[in-house]
């Protein structure tokens, strides 16, 4: 099915899909396929691989070009596969001129990239949300991730130049989400030694036309005091925090080199709740992890009710070839299938029993394609009446069903 428009699959995270919407815009009027890769896990590369030898198929004779985290660590694998025409490496992908070569393999050292310039994208026409990317790229070495080999160190847009992006975008779009890899170590490398919570404070000030605006995933130890005034305070500040939080184990914290310890975990959380108790918490939790034993399992299983968690993302442990977790002693990997399903019943338990409780609220909704569903602040997605895209709505929630509140 030839078409005279690019398509752009984006894989895994909001910061591709922030980056997704600047390549429609430099390929505008091109018949191209973009995978945009993901390498958080194994099989978010082997999802990669479907997903390219099923756009093949369905656009036999279009340009397609692999990009993203997993086309910048293992270029040469992608090349070699018949589908793809053409490998892009993450720093390229966001320059014009990437796009008017003709080289099979145009990926640099992404260690050596020391700047996130402003190519944000102008438009998001097909979302009811506009994502904005601000700092690229992690300095922090988990044990257990591959993401600063495909993103590099980090680094930060300007102020300026995110405030005249979100300025643009809040014509047309009610809420933004600020993205980034490690978003809360937003600044140190710019002038003046910004930090997020700054950055928010400047949004808010200048862009008083934006309604809500939403932040990505937040590591909980540099939640300062001005960041964690900003999300119990503002309003406009959506009540929904994602936490990278990832075991709830102190031995298994640090042995996947994080910086926080359980205890951090949940006080931070009980702050928050007291200080917003509406407030929403997601976080990302990895099933599985090596050395874990059934008891550091069921600290993690436990962190669930410990920090309320209702928005979950739960990961089987998948060893990544070069990371210092791939050389430790490996879980059984029926043991990490079983764990990982045991997290996910309980937190789905969880999750339900939260939208229950929301029955008979009234919330404030963001209208989505095609116009009969939509998040409300708190990231609960709500079936209601047809509405006009983009538009935010209050509703009164009736029931639930099939794990969305339904208006």
């Amino acid at each position: 099915m030839p078409t005279s428009s690019p398509r752009i699959i984006n894989m895994g995270c909001r910061l591709n899909l922030a980056e997704g919407e600047s390549i429609r815009a430099l390929l505008a009027g091109r018949d191209t396929i973009v995978v945009n890769s993901c390498a958080v896990t194994n099989e978010a590369v082997k999802q990669t691989r479907q997903a390219i030898r099923r756009a093949r198929r369905e656009q036999p004779g279009a340009e397609l070009v692999v990009t993203g985290c997993a086309a910048q660590i293992d270029p040469a694998s992608f090349a070699a596969m018949p589908e793809v025409d053409r490998v892009i490496g993450n720093a390229e992908k966001l320059r014009a001129q990437a796009w008017e070569t003709s080289e099979a393999i145009l990926v640099q050292d992404i260690m050596a990239v020391r700047e996130t310039a402003p190519h944000l994208a102008a438009s998001f026409s097909t979302h009811a949300r506009a994502f904005v990317e601000v700092q690229n790229g992690c300095d922090h070495r988990c044990t257990f991730c591959a993401i600063p080999y495909g993103r590099g160190n980090s680094r930060s847009v300007p102020a300026g130049a995110v405030i005249d992006r979100i300025t643009a975008l809040a014509e047309s779009h009610a809420e933004i989400v600020l993205t980034g890899v490690d978003l809360t170590s937003y600044g140190p490398d710019l002038p003046g030694a910004p930090s997020l919570g700054q950055l928010v404070e400047r949004i808010l000030v200048h862009v008083p036309r934006l309604r809500r605006l939403r932040l990505s995933s937040l590591d909980g130890v540099e939640i300062d005091d001005r960041l964690f005034a900003l999300l119990t305070r503002e309003p406009r500040l959506q009540p929904h925090v994602h936490l990278s939080l990832q075991a709830g184990d102190d031995m298994v914290l640090k042995r996947m080199k994080r910086r926080h310890s359980r205890a951090d975990s949940v006080a931070l959380v009980e702050r928050l709740k007291a200080a917003r108790p509406g407030i929403a918490i997601g976080t990302d939790l990895i099933a599985g992890f090596p050395t874990e034993t059934e008891a550091m399992f069921a600290n993690t299983l436990a962190l669930l009710d410990d920090c309320d968690v209702v928005h979950p993302h739960i990961f089987p442990y998948s060893p990544r070839a070069g990371t210092p977790a791939a050389r430790m002693p490996q879980v059984a990997p029926e043991v990490v299938k079983a764990r990982a399903a045991r997290l996910r019943d309980a937190a789905g338990a969880r999750r339900s029993r939260w939208l229950q409780s929301l029955i008979g609220s009234e919330q404030q909704v963001l209208v989505e394609r095609p116009g009969d569903r939509g998040h409300a602040g708190n990231f609960a997605e709500v079936r209601l009446a047809p509405a006009q895209v983009g538009d935010i709505v209050t509703v009164t929630i009736k029931t639930v069903e099939d794990g969305k509140l339904i208006a």
